[in-house]
């Protein structure tokens, strides 16, 4: 599409959104959380999560159905969770000591950039959070997932038809192209950018403020005060869940030396092949054929299809690939986010090598994004907290299924992952609703708070020569 049309076709949803959101800008809470809840639960009831489940793995080829399904009722009804009883509307602070009111208002049209990767349950998440704060919201697809975007975001105007809310408070990009995903960055009031490091990249160069989220790569650490069965068992469902799509799940696994062959046997009996240094050459052909970018083809597929693809007899049971790795950067793609069901494996003697892995493969790939440990040693736990630049650390858990928030941690729950400056990110959070609101304050006069210089900075410093 030329240049013109695109900006005239995004034109035109914007000033439908512009029109819905105008209709809802003054809306009661009462009002905004009926709608919201309506919202989450048609995209959580069984027989519809199932249905954009298998159309997702249908129409992108990738995935797996029991896991997307299980993303639509754990991050949608979480998401949803998240909002109930939080305040949204009218006067959400007040500080009598200070005389601050802030007011919460919404930020006007968001455009939303969504992933291939999490196409079902994405539109669902981002549309509770735009509703909850006043906002509407055009969602753009990734091309190979616009069918299940669309699906997405016409059960969700069902709701608002029948509850006589006007639908374009969320609306689908159907014509997807770069131009018009272009264009949705420069004419938006908000961008939400989930993707690729491209896709971020230009919603942060589009001059409209930005809520992007950068590369994953996490690193895992295990130690030998855990149960190392169940930690095998963790890794290898967050490996395996939807066949990797998520940017969290476990790309190194950083393993004491200690523990590190009972560890690979716990892993193989949890179903992952360590390759071969003949193996580990093959997949790396297949994972890069180029030798840089990843190749598409075996991102987010079954191990027997990579196996497949990558010429290796992967036996009965198997269902994800490791390789044993040294060193870190270009020259080891390993140490790179893989996007597929296949996890490095480091060994590590002293605790520091461990902590030091974690930021020197984080800096390569996945800067502030996230890593994990299996330990029980607080001492560990926070050492590792304080000094890897990452933005969230899951201990012991199963990092994909914990870092966008569990039932099982208190974590917000969303598909939208900030990393920080290290990422080159605004936000190191998760990105929920809270992101998408503008505040008023409200200030009223109190008695002078002003101290005398002694108080202010005492009398060692003020008599200083």
């Amino acid at each position: 599409m030329e240049q013109n049309s695109a900006q005239a076709y995004v034109a035109a949803l914007v000033e439908r959104a512009r029109k819905a959101q105008s209709q809802i800008e003054f809306a009661d809470q009462k009002t905004i959380d009926d709608l919201c809840a309506r919202i989450a639960w048609s995209g959580a009831r069984e027989d519809f999560a199932r249905k954009i489940a298998e159309f997702a793995v249908e129409e992108t080829g990738m995935g797996r159905v029991d896991s997307k399904f299980g993303k639509m009722r754990t991050k949608v009804r979480g998401a949803y969770r998240d909002t109930v009883g939080k305040k949204t509307v009218g006067a959400v602070e007040k500080d009598e000591v200070n005389g601050i009111m802030k007011l919460a208002k919404p930020v006007g049209v968001i455009g939303a950039l969504a992933p291939v990767t999490n196409c079902e349950a994405t539109p669902f998440c981002k549309a509770i959070h735009a509703v909850k704060t006043r906002n509407a919201i055009i969602l753009a697809p990734h091309p190979r997932a616009k069918g299940t975007n669309k699906m997405a975001v016409e059960q969700i105007r069902s709701v608002l038809a029948k509850q006589g809310m006007p639908e374009d408070l969320v609306i689908a990009v159907e014509e997807v192209s770069v131009e018009i995903s272009g264009e949705l960055l420069k004419q938006s009031d908000l961008i939400l950018a989930t993707g690729g490091p491209g896709m971020v990249q230009a919603a942060y160069s589009s001059g409209k403020p930005c809520q992007g989220v950068g590369a994953g790569n996490a690193v895992v650490i295990v130690d030998e005060t855990v149960d190392l069965a169940d930690a095998a068992d963790m890794v290898m469902r967050s490996k395996t869940f939807d066949h990797a799509t998520s940017c969290s799940t476990e790309n190194s696994l950083a393993v004491a030396d200690s523990i590190y062959d009972k560890f690979l046997e716990e892993l193989d009996k949890a179903g992952g092949y360590m390759c071969s240094a003949e193996e580990k050459a093959k997949l790396q052909k297949a994972l890069w054929p180029d030798g840089k970018v990843l190749n598409r083809e075996i991102v987010a597929q079954e191990a027997g299809k990579i196996a497949d693809i990558a010429g290796i007899d992967l036996p009965e049971g198997k269902s994800f690939f490791l390789v044993e790795e040294s060193g870190v950067g270009a020259e080891y793609p390993f140490s790179g986010e893989k996007l597929s069901v296949v996890a490095a494996v480091y060994r590590w003697k002293e605790y520091d090598e461990a902590v030091d892995l974690v930021n020197r493969i984080t800096t390569y790939s996945g800067a502030g994004h996230s890593c994990g440990i299996h330990s029980t040693d607080e001492g560990r736990i926070a050492k590792l907290a304080e000094n890897v630049r990452v933005s969230r650390i899951m201990v012991r858990q199963p990092q994909c299924l914990a870092n966008s928030g569990a039932w099982t941690n208190g974590m917000p729950m969303t598909m939208s992952l900030g990393c920080g400056t290290w990422g080159g990110n605004t936000s190191s959070s998760n990105i929920t609703w809270r992101e998408l609101l503008n505040y008023t304050w409200v200030s009223y006069p109190i008695p002078s708070t002003e101290p005398s210089d002694e108080e202010l900075f005492g009398k060692e410093i003020m008599e200083e020569k």
